[in-house]
């Protein structure tokens, strides 16, 4: 999807699902129900949000930080899934399903969220209709984002997988002061978004280096030539 139409979800969101919206368009009982019920959470960095196989018990919407969603695979070997920012929400689906998560969520940096517990969640959805608007085009896009993801995974090359996260890194988590993308992987996680080995993610790094393409300092990458990287990855943001 390209960026515009993710931030405007994003942005709708936003507007949609705030203390000062929820006053204007719920009853008084309803609002008064839903600031009642709703939490403020904090987690540290590596802290487990919710694991794979429990049971929801609401939603999360992330105020600071960032977390990511990730899958145990054959041999306990973590697939990361997606990556959740400022202003995401997550545990939804599987709530909406009626079944237990099918992802970890663990905390990347520290973190600081508004947690909903789920009876009071479904009923906003019930008798807000911009709610449920916005939650249909969320899950629309995460559906296209699967999509992606399947195709990314099945035909691209791993250079070209790589060259496409770093950019979709950058697009999703944004950059600090010196251009450095917000979030530090390891190799490992790095390789197992793009679907390689730890060794052939470290290699590709330091080729890319080589090239120019991204500056790499421990952890951290500052892509230098996005243009040079969009034609590799056959990329359209």
């Amino acid at each position: 999807m390209p960026q515009e139409k993710q931030l405007a979800i994003e942005e709708r969101f936003a507007r949609v699902f705030n203390d000062k919206s929820f006053k204007e368009r719920l009853s008084s009982a309803d609002f008064e129900k839903y600031i009642n019920a709703k939490k403020r959470l904090s987690f540290q960095k590596h802290d487990t949000i919710f694991e794979d196989g429990e049971i929801p018990k609401g939603v999360f919407v992330l105020e600071k930080g960032a977390a990511k969603l990730s899958k145990s695979g054959a041999f306990g070997k973590d697939q990361i899934l997606r990556f959740i920012k400022e202003g995401d929400i997550i545990g939804y689906r599987s709530l909406l399903c009626g079944e237990n998560f099918q992802a970890k969520a663990e905390a990347m940096t520290d973190i600081e969220c508004v947690f909903l517990p789920s009876e009071v969640f479904m009923h906003l959805l019930e008798v807000d209709p911009q709610l449920s608007f916005v939650m249909l085009q969320k899950i629309a896009y995460e559906l296209g984002e699967s999509s992606n993801t399947i195709t990314f995974l099945a035909q691209k090359t791993v250079r070209e997988r790589l060259a496409e996260i770093l950019l979709l890194l950058e697009q999703k988590l944004g950059v600090d002061p010196e251009g450095f993308i917000k979030i530090s992987l390891t190799r490992e996680e790095i390789a197992n978004i793009i679907g390689t080995a730890t060794e052939s993610a470290i290699r590709l790094i330091s080729e890319f280096k080589q090239d120019h393409l991204i500056e790499v300092d421990g952890r951290n990458i500052k892509i230098l030539n996005h243009d040079k990287l969009m034609k590799l990855g056959h990329v359209v943001l």
